[in-house]
């Protein structure tokens, strides 16, 4: 058995939002992307949420999480190139203010993904596949 570790939520149905990033035709087993900008996160899909000591996740955040964290691994995966980093950066933070946290806090996650979120996208970093027995 082969399995990765370290996720704290699944989706349990798809999940779209419409993007700015238009052109791409991108399909894995729980993403897709096509080339009219809709981005969708597909039922099964997994992420760890928040992952900054100081941010704590809630209803205001879970969403814009998921978006951010299907962003990183498009562009640690090679699908996406590592200029779109800013982009769901600021997709992040777009969307947690949407879905009702304050303008204060948001910016505390907006930085602390700016400024310390580039490893998240490197390929090196995806998690290790596990084996058991």
């Amino acid at each position: 058995m082969r399995y990765r570790k370290g996720y704290k939520y699944q989706l349990y149905e798809d999940e779209e939002i419409r993007t700015g990033i238009y052109g791409k035709n991108i399909k894995t087993d729980f993403i897709e992307l096509f080339a009219n900008g809709v981005l969708i996160g597909r039922k099964g899909y997994a992420w760890d949420g928040a992952s900054f000591f100081l941010a704590r996740d809630n209803k205001h955040t879970v969403r814009g999480t998921l978006f951010h964290d299907i962003g990183y691994q498009l562009i640690r995966e090679g699908l996406l190139t590592p200029d779109y980093k800013a982009y769901f950066d600021g997709l992040l933070y777009l969307i947690i203010t949407q879905d009702g946290l304050n303008k204060l806090e948001a910016t505390v996650w907006y930085r602390a993904v700016w400024g310390f979120g580039k490893s998240a996208t490197l390929p090196e970093n995806d998690r290790e596949i596990l084996e058991a027995p």
